[in-house]
């Protein structure tokens, strides 16, 4: 189904390679053209849906591309990161923590799919994709930053503090998938 919100997400994946191309290289340039193409790609998340729902382009496609896409970004982003250590160290546990939470509630949200349960997404969620997505915005820039910034020591403080809500968003969804595994349901 080719509408304006669809083609946006299918663009924010598109750009994914991109993106994680310029981060294999530490001249600022690349730093700052990486971190355009992501706020581009953060802002079609926002339009998305936006314009899904406005001009009433709501879509299977949609619904099923959309969360891949933003998994995928940040995914990409924090593989790409690590392994050239722009995020290393102890750095490295609040990305891991981010990945398996993400890979976590995506097969929870597949199988309590096909209990027909839709679990949506909280208030929570949406501030630690926030906090998630301004702190990928400063890591990428890293030691691009301008010298009176601490750059990096934003990006991983705000790591962790994505971290932290990562784990307090995919408790709440691990929870509500229990409920509906302990209730006998299967699929």
């Amino acid at each position: 189904m080719p509408n304006i919100a669809n083609i946006l997400t299918l663009s924010r994946i598109a750009a994914i390679p991109l993106i994680t191309a310029l981060l294999f290289f530490e001249q600022p340039v690349f730093r700052w053209t990486a971190l355009g193409l992501y706020a581009v790609a953060c802002i079609t998340d926002f339009f998305d849906g936006y314009i899904a729902r406005r001009m009433d382009q709501v879509s299977a496609l949609g619904r099923f591309l959309d969360p891949i896409a933003d998994k995928l970004v940040v995914g990409a982003i924090l593989m790409a990161m690590t392994a050239t250590q722009q995020i290393d160290g102890w750095s490295v546990l609040p990305a891991l923590i981010i990945m398996c939470r993400e890979i976590m509630v995506s097969g929870l949200r597949e199988y309590l799919a096909t209990l027909k349960i839709g679990v949506p997404v909280s208030m929570l969620a949406k501030w630690k994709t926030t906090v998630q997505m301004v702190a990928l915005g400063f890591l990428i820039v890293g030691t691009a930053g301008p010298d009176w910034l601490p750059v990096m020591l934003i990006g991983d403080a705000l790591l962790w503090i994505a971290a932290v809500l990562t784990v307090m968003t995919g408790y709440d969804y691990l929870r509500v998938g229990i409920k509906h595994m302990a209730d006998g349901q299967s699929i």
